[in-house]
């Protein structure tokens, strides 16, 4: 069997990301998970199945043969046991469409099914508390006669996977084994305590169609732990044993940022990026650090934010998705810190921020982006515009999604003027106004067409709380998204004003980097971009209020 894993910190208890239910004893909603990954997770710890229904299969033509499946249960005693959860889901063949939970209290369960590959899973749980849970998986189950199969908790194996950290605390676990026949995937998984044995029943299936996760969280007194595996094998597995010792895991560290003095708590969850799963969700106060030790072997991770709660608005959540992780590495993420500006999705594939779409003209761009460039699900804003103009003359404006507009213009090629315009802040005083115009030339499209948009992103080294040492010489990176990072910058010109934007002064920018000094303490620093491309579009960027000095 195959063996490969991947890599944050929790002083409560812990609340998963299953969808869409959470797991018991979890306080609050766990984040959303994106769709192609979700699983309908039970949450009970005392151990629970769950297969991914089949889709309705077509009628057949002809009435299929049906065989006899007599499934018998014993518990780890060896004797017959009611206490039990099996679920048999078609894979292929004419059952393809099946999908039963047979039971009867005698242990034995007879159940009628077409013939064809399936899947069989099931938990057995001991009578006395805490005796643990057997999972038992087939996953290769070919119904072509009458057939008995034995679940026998007796076969399984423990599955101990902890850290080398004797005060860590058992949290959460999550089993899921993943099979494919004939170009259809059907889904089983487990959620256990830490007394969860596995087994592999019957035959093997092919080679590689049988893939299996294990994921494990504890916390420890200062660091908690996410540790997972996936296996890819021709059986499920029989046991598992790892004991990960520190130097073999990766820090993944969430800092909680509060720039414009917020109170109350937010929470950071860590989970791996791919297969089912549950995560680590965790607890964060005002300048606040978790930490979580995860194991690379699951591969790529993601962590998400949720920012504090207020009263009739829904939370702010931010999200870094599918990192890379190394072993005795740490990767670091500040959410909700200065200095908040427009951002581009710069991953392959992404969705572009402007479309010209026939005679429509659409703009999509975060606005208000933290400084590590992570786009708010629900940005606090004051007030927000976005207006367009056709050869100098408005086209239409349009209020209260800050970046997002949609217009309808005349085919012919003309110039445009594209600006948006928010108000950063909630409170009785805004904190900062972003600002970002773009001008270029565009005419109706027969497909949708990528605007020529560009934004420039400044991210100087700031505290948690958004400020940097008064008078202190800076050298902020200046880092060019959009067209102009792929067709090249004609020019770029980057100023500076300390008194909220009402003089500005420009500065040096050399190696990427813009070298200024700050104000005395207690100021604010605007900054201003000013560039073009090779091709003629320009952006005028302004932040105004961008971070304070202490």
């Amino acid at each position: 069997m195959n063996d490969s894993s991947t890599p944050s910190r929790t002083t409560t208890p812990s609340r998963t990301t299953a969808s869409p239910r959470t797991a018991q004893g979890a306080p609050r909603p766990a984040f959303r998970r994106r769709a192609l990954r979700v699983l309908a997770l039970a949450g009970v710890l005392s151990g629970t199945t769950l297969s991914a229904l089949p889709p309705t299969a077509v009628a057949a033509a002809r009435v299929p043969e049906t065989y006899t499946l007599t499934i018998r249960h014993l518990d780890r005693q060896g004797a017959a046991t009611d206490a039990y959860q099996t679920r048999v889901t078609g894979i292929s063949g004419p059952g393809a469409s099946e999908a039963v939970t047979p039971h009867d209290d005698s242990g034995t369960v007879t159940v009628r099914l077409p013939e064809g590959r399936y899947l069989l899973d099931s938990t057995v749980v001991g009578r006395e508390e805490g005796s643990g849970t057997d999972w038992i998986v087939q996953p290769r189950l070919d119904l072509d006669r009458d057939t008995t199969v034995t679940v026998d908790a007796r076969t399984t194996a423990p599955v101990d996977v902890r850290p080398q950290d004797p005060e860590a605390r058992f949290l959460s676990r999550l089993g899921a084994v993943e099979v494919t026949h004939g170009g259809t995937t059907r889904f089983a998984n487990v959620m256990a305590g830490p007394g969860l044995r596995v087994a592999h029943l019957g035959p093997d299936a092919e080679p590689g169609s049988v893939k299996e996760w294990f994921d494990t969280y504890w916390a420890g007194a200062t660091t908690d732990y996410a540790l997972g595996y996936t296996f890819t094998s021709s059986r499920a597995l029989t046991g598992l044993v790892r004991h990960p010792s520190p130097s073999s895991l990766a820090a993944v560290k969430v800092r909680r940022a509060a720039p414009d003095g917020d109170t109350g708590t937010a929470f950071a969850s860590v989970q791996p990026s791919a297969g089912p799963t549950v995560g680590l969700v965790q607890p964060l106060r005002p300048l606040g650090t978790a930490t979580v030790l995860v194991t690379p072997e699951r591969g790529r991770w993601n962590v998400e934010y949720e920012g504090p709660s207020v009263p009739g608005e829904t939370p702010n959540r931010y999200a870094r998705n599918g990192f890379a992780v190394r072993a005795g590495a740490t990767t670091t993420h500040t959410f909700d810190n200065a200095v908040f500006g427009p951002a581009l999705d710069t991953e392959p594939g992404a969705r572009p921020a402007g479309v010209r779409d026939g005679a429509a003209l659409s703009l999509d761009v975060p606005l208000l982006a933290d400084g590590e460039g992570h786009a708010p699900s629900a940005p606090r804003f004051r007030a927000a515009t976005t207006t367009l103009h056709r050869d100098g003359v408005l086209i239409g404006t349009r209020r209260g999604e800050p970046g997002r507009g949609t217009f309808t213009t005349t085919p012919g090629a003309a110039s445009y003027r594209l600006t948006a315009t928010v108000t950063r802040g909630d409170g009785a005083a805004p904190s900062g106004r972003v600002t970002a115009a773009w001008t270029f030339t565009s005419a109706a499209t027969a497909r949708p067409t990528a605007l020529p948009l560009s934004t420039v992103r400044f991210t100087p080294a700031l505290g948690l709380d958004g400020t940097a040492p008064a008078d202190d010489r800076m050298r902020v990176p200046v880092t060019v998204q959009g067209a102009a990072a792929g067709t090249g910058v004609r020019s770029l010109a980057v100023s500076v004003s300390t008194d909220n934007g009402t003089t500005w002064t420009r500065v040096p920018v050399a190696d990427g980097r813009a070298a200024f000094r700050n104000p005395a303490a207690g100021r604010s620093v605007s900054l201003r971009a000013e560039l073009t491309d090779t091709r003629g579009n320009t952006l005028t960027q302004t932040l105004t209020n961008a971070y304070r000095t202490r």
